[in-house]
């Protein structure tokens, strides 16, 4: 993935949007286990990930089985410096995330999909404590939206989640001039400017 990454066209940032969102799977009493991330590319990004992974598209427009599996593979290596995209806190507190696991990946409509597992470290119990998801790489280079419902798994009611939109508007005009004039090897000096711009997912749980 990190060779994916690192090269492309000059664009001004962000120079990849992702689709998608994140599910929360809560075990018993009412704790959340783990985030179910969801990722769905760009029409860009996928042609030009299978095109540096050297894959093609069959006939159909999809990955014959070989294809996808080597996709799972090779996308299953996660770069050292991957920050997770799913960022969770707890009353203010940032939550410990375990290591991607479980990735799968397919073809939709021309675009890629990809899915993947964030165990929390420890379970956390939820019940009258409010959590909060905010969906965003930290450098910006992706921009990452919440397009998907969240989905409880396993919830006991009652439990709720709602979608936070970013408006990029809400942020000075300064700051979006100054990463739009970005080039693609370049990083924003703001240290986690992506947090600026996240999509959030709020969820209560009654005590």
């Amino acid at each position: 993935m990190a060779a994916v990454l690192a090269a492309g066209p000059a664009l001004s940032h962000p120079h990849v949007f992702v689709d998608g969102g994140v599910d929360f799977v809560f075990g018993n009493d009412q704790q959340i286990e783990a985030l179910k991330v969801t990722w769905l590319y760009d029409e860009f990004e996928t042609l030009y990930t299978l095109s540096v992974l050297e894959l093609s598209l069959n006939d159909a427009g999809g990955l014959d089985e070989a294809d996808r599996l080597e996709l799972v593979r090779r996308l299953s290596d996660w770069p050292d410096d991957f920050d997770g995209s799913a960022h969770l806190s707890i009353e203010g507190e940032p939550v410990p995330l375990a290591w991607p696991e479980g990735l799968d990946a397919r073809m939709v409509d021309g675009r890629l999909l990809i899915t993947f597992t964030r165990p929390l470290e420890e379970p956390v119990k939820l019940a009258g404590r409010p959590a909060e998801v905010a969906f965003y790489e930290s450098t910006y280079f992706f921009a990452f939206s919440v397009t998907n419902p969240p989905q409880l798994i396993g919830a006991a009611d009652p439990c709720s989640a709602t979608v936070i939109p970013n408006d990029p508007n809400d942020q000075p005009e300064e700051l979006r001039a100054t990463l739009a004039a970005l080039g693609r090897e370049e990083t924003p000096g703001i240290a986690n400017v992506g947090a600026l711009f996240a999509d959030r997912i709020m969820v209560t749980c009654a005590s």
